[in-house]
């Protein structure tokens, strides 16, 4: 690649980081539909020439913001087996798990998306990529339960956990997190104690 392609190359993404940033700003402060190109094309210091070079629309840009997020998550999913051929869940160190890890980098990011109203959209984009790698990438031993309905129950379990964690202002640490999750998965209890009582009428 040349060097004016190179330059042009880091224009554009510099252009792109502005206006994304510039975005999650006025969406800390009003809703998505309250928000015009030209406020945010104002605050990322461009024109509205720049913004429609890049985006076709503030729905587009929204895209750009979830993409380079989902893409993230997805390394920091895929971390505790990307180098190994076959992996033990039940060994699995708690300090392998780097989803959380990838959330509270972008603790800003997700603290303003889970106060929008565009959380819903986030989390299905989200749950549709974590979806496809565990169905794609992991392969279990045979078993009587359905697989997909495995995947749907175990990502949306996941996906509301850590957004629980985001919503309390991620009052437990990154490793508190990652421990607990390893628990969760390996904890199979096979009775539990009632405390329901019989009706006395």
């Amino acid at each position: 690649m040349s060097e004016k392609n190179n330059k042009l190359d880091r224009r554009i993404m510099r252009s792109r980081k502005a206006l994304r940033e510039a975005m999650l700003t006025l969406m800390s402060q009003k809703p998505l539909a309250a928000i015009s190109i030209t406020e945010i094309v104002e605050l990322a210091d461009y024109n509205r020439g720049t913004f429609y070079s890049n985006y076709d629309n503030k729905e587009a840009l929204l895209d750009d913001i979830f993409a380079e997020l989902i893409d993230q998550l997805l390394q920091s999913f895929r971390a505790p087996y990307q180098q190994v051929e076959m992996f033990s869940i039940q060994d699995l160190p708690a300090s392998s798990v780097m989803i959380f890890e990838h959330f509270y980098q972008h603790a800003s990011v997700y603290t303003v998306l889970a106060k929008s109203e565009v959380l819903p959209q986030l989390r299905e984009k989200m749950f549709i990529a974590l979806k496809h790698i565990t169905q794609e990438e992991l392969i279990y031993p045979e078993h009587e339960i359905d697989r997909e309905l495995h995947a749907i129950y175990s990502i949306h379990a996941l996906l509301g956990l850590v957004f629980y964690w985001v919503e309390s202002g991620f009052q437990h640490s990154t490793s508190y997190m990652q421990e607990q999750l390893v628990k969760i998965i390996n904890w199979r209890p096979t009775v539990a104690k009632t405390v329901m009582k019989g009706s006395d009428g």
